[in-house]
């Protein structure tokens, strides 16, 4: 009995086979359509492979392209296919009749693609900015440019709807990331905030060298937000190694010959243009005695590696610091964002010391160095805010007297007196 139950369970399964194999084999309905072919009397597979054929053929005489800025893409079959369920479809049919499938047309790589067509148009935008020159034009002024950004699931998005529709050409849909800052903006935060000319003479060779080689050191200092200036490390050592030259310098309170003689007028001349620039002084040294080409209360000594002069920045900006050297001028020039201070120094004398009884040295008939009396005084700043005044004592000084220094031949003695 079991035996008779088997032979019919196998029995049924191979009828249920022939009758699905039939099916796809024997030849469908007349008049039986699939996406608008004509498949009557096919077999299944056969009607799969004509449909599939004819969609092949129509896919060949089509393309897409992208436009992208100043780039274009094309694609062709078979960077892009389809998928679909005829196999499906055309099992179901029992009879004739119009039947479509479900068919998607996709691009290969189509994510891939995207985002590699948004990297190459995407840029971020390049803010306007100012390249500091040290001669000619203070600045060069660069415009910049807007970024540009691309949504590589947008694409997709348009790519799948040109595929699946008429195949429309697709044009990549930008945003322009602005600029944040305005060229306005950069060439006031680069304005003139105060420029400062001492005088020297220029006849003076190796004072005139000194001067220049210490200005050449520090044109084209751009000084960040919060930074501090020091004369003594951005020039570095006045010694012959380093370039500088003997001329006159203030040592024990006369003027003597001494390497890098002049150095001192580039640092006053930077003091003064820093402190009217609003720059925070933050160390400053008067000379023992007075000198020529500021007046008093207006002077920055410095002296080899303890008397320096400092400054810090306390903008939220660089600022930048221009120096020039030429036909016996020393200029230092500060740009930066302006504060809105106008700002100005007054120098006053408080006082004068007599000067000494001259010094005599035995030898041939000349003066070695004049004397000056001393001098007492005081600095103010003045600034200046909305029609607001303010004066403040910033600085007492007081400059030494100094004897003159000359020499004349000493007294004939007796033994060298002439004969008679």
């Amino acid at each position: 009995m079991k035996k008779a139950y088997k032979a019919l369970a196998v029995l049924a399964l191979a009828v249920g086979a022939f009758l699905i194999f039939g099916a796809w084999m024997w030849g469908l309905p007349r008049g039986t359509f699939v996406d608008g072919v004509n498949v009557s009397g096919m077999s299944r597979t056969q009607a799969v492979a004509c449909v599939r054929e004819q969609k092949i053929a129509r896919l060949k005489g089509n393309k897409l392209v992208i436009y992208a800025g100043q780039c274009t893409y094309s694609y062709t079959y078979p960077e892009f296919n389809f998928c679909d369920d005829l196999p499906e479809l055309v099992g179901s049919i029992k009879r004739n009749g119009q039947y479509f499938s479900q068919t998607s047309v996709y691009l290969n790589g189509a994510e891939r693609i995207a985002r590699g067509i948004c990297a190459a148009v995407s840029c971020e935008p390049v803010e306007p900015y100012a390249i500091f020159n040290k001669t000619g034009a203070p600045f060069t002024y660069v415009e910049g440019r807007d970024g540009v950004t691309a949504d590589p699931s947008a694409l997709l998005g348009d790519i799948n709807s040109s595929l699946n529709g008429g195949f429309d050409g697709v044009t990549l849909r930008t945003q322009v990331r602005a600029r944040k800052k305005s060229m306005d903006v950069v060439k006031r935060e680069t304005s003139l905030l105060y420029s400062f000319t001492t005088y020297f003479d220029s006849s003076n060779a190796t004072r005139s060298s000194n001067i220049a080689l210490a200005c050449s050191k520090i044109n084209g200092l751009v000084l960040g937000a919060g930074c501090t200036f020091s004369f003594n490390s951005t020039v570095g050592p006045r010694t012959a190694a380093n370039g500088f030259l003997p001329a006159k310098i203030i040592s024990g309170g006369q003027f003597v010959e001494g390497v890098g003689g002049g150095v001192c007028q580039v640092s006053t001349t930077i003091y003064n243009a820093a402190l009217l620039s609003g720059m925070d002084i933050t160390e400053y040294h008067p000379h023992s005695l007075k000198v020529s080409y500021v007046a008093p209360s207006r002077d920055a000594m410095v002296s080899g590696t303890y008397f320096d002069l400092k400054f810090t920045n306390t903008r939220q900006t660089p600022v930048y610091v221009r120096m020039s050297c030429s036909r016996g001028a020393v200029t230092c020039s500060i740009y930066g964002l302006p504060d809105g201070v106008e700002r100005s120094f007054v120098s006053r004398v408080t006082g004068s010391i007599p000067q000494p009884e001259d010094i005599v040295e035995e030898g041939e008939e000349g003066i070695i160095s004049r004397g000056t009396e001393g001098t007492i005084s005081e600095g103010y700043l003045v600034e200046e805010r909305n029609g607001v005044r303010n004066q403040k004592l910033i600085r007492r000084d007081r400059y030494a007297a100094a004897p003159t220094v000359r020499r004349q031949p000493s007294p004939s003695s007796p033994a060298d007196a002439p004969e008679i």
